[in-house]
């Protein structure tokens, strides 16, 4: 795909959050510390939990993470050369996911493996913030590196009104905002994830499910806008997102954001994007996401548009995408200069 002169200014600006997040493991941290430190209820999110050294000069051998109570469905991300395993046990409370109920899930996470004292990691697991979890607080997320001889334990909790930097080894905490759209609307979403309608139906097709749609706000002659969602893949065989169509633009492409070096780079996936079996893909702002190339019309917060996509093995499903005013956050992107030239 080539760009604009215009376009890769725009797209630069566009992704600047994105790609100050990706460059963040460069800079020195003296605490295990969240990416991103404030998400929504209702919202699924990535904890990205940056270890920054090992033990007084000894490499880090081990990474265990408690997930707390209230951040239910924990997925961990494998990583390579560590060995991963999780702990798995009641919740303290019945919650309801999906249309069922929830009793037991992930509780711990381990990654075993070596990270040596001057360098950098990351440790990657997702979950389902449900909403109990107490609006406008932190929750905590104990974090605990073991090395060949003593650990470093970031799993002190500041007593109410303590500042929590005043701690000698803290643990990494996570504000919890309103639902999008209710109380602190805007106030702290989960950009780790899709941020759409979450009192949506569900959309299913084949053994797909499809969660949180929703499109980006598009100022008036933008040539481009975008759309998230989650897919789910509940069937034993893999499918791929191949395509589809839309009334208010001139066609539809499947596209991929990612960091190649220091660089952000985009990409069409022109063979489509694979949905694993048992698995979910995320589309979200400086990752994967649906384009809208040669916008007919502008797309104003509030609207509701219809959108196709075709799947390679499910078929087509039509569905309605919310369209959300992206600006003034910290997700604030524009789209509108994403264009391809002639």
């Amino acid at each position: 795909m080539k760009l604009t002169k215009s376009a890769m200014a725009f797209t630069a600006a566009l992704f600047a959050p994105t790609m100050v997040a990706s460059l963040a493991p460069s800079l020195a941290h003296a605490h295990a510390t969240l990416e991103q430190g404030q998400a929504s209820i209702n919202s699924y999110y990535k904890a990205v939990m940056r270890i920054p050294h090992g033990c007084d000069g000894q490499a880090t051998l081990k990474v265990r993470i408690t997930v707390p109570e209230g951040m239910v469905s924990a997925k961990p991300m494998p990583k390579p050369g560590w060995e991963l395993e999780t702990v798995k046990g009641d919740y303290e409370n019945t919650y309801t996911l999906h249309g069922r109920e929830i009793t037991s899930g992930v509780k711990e996470i381990v990654w075993t493996g070596q990270l040596e004292d001057d360098h950098y990691d990351e440790f990657v697991f997702q979950a389902r913030l449900a909403d109990t979890l107490p609006v406008g607080e932190t929750v905590y997320i104990p974090t605990v590196q073991e090395c060949m001889k003593g650990e470093v334990a970031w799993i002190e909790i500041p007593a109410e009104g303590q500042d929590p930097h005043a701690l000698a080894h803290p643990a990494p905490g996570l504000k919890i905002a309103a639902a999008e759209g209710g109380d602190g609307h805007g106030a702290g979403h989960d950009h780790g994830a899709s941020h759409g309608d979450h009192g949506m139906e569900i959309i299913k097709v084949g053994d797909l499910e499809i969660d949180q749609p929703y499109a980006r706000a598009a100022p008036p002659n933008a040539p481009v806008s975008a759309g998230y969602m989650v897919i789910r893949n509940t069937g034993a065989e893999g499918d791929r997102l191949v395509g589809g169509s839309v009334d208010f633009a001139d066609h539809l492409e499947v596209h991929e954001m990612k960091m190649d070096g220091d660089v952000m780079k985009m990409r069409e996936l022109s063979d489509g994007l694979e949905i694993p079996a048992g698995g979910e893909v995320v589309l979200k702002p400086g990752g994967f996401h649906i384009m809208f190339m040669k916008m007919k019309e502008q797309l104003k917060p509030g609207e509701t548009r219809k959108v196709t996509l075709e799947f390679e093995k499910a078929g087509t499903v039509e569905l309605e995408l919310p369209v959300r005013d992206m600006k003034g956050g910290h997700g604030s992107h524009d789209h509108s200069g994403h264009s391809k030239s002639n």
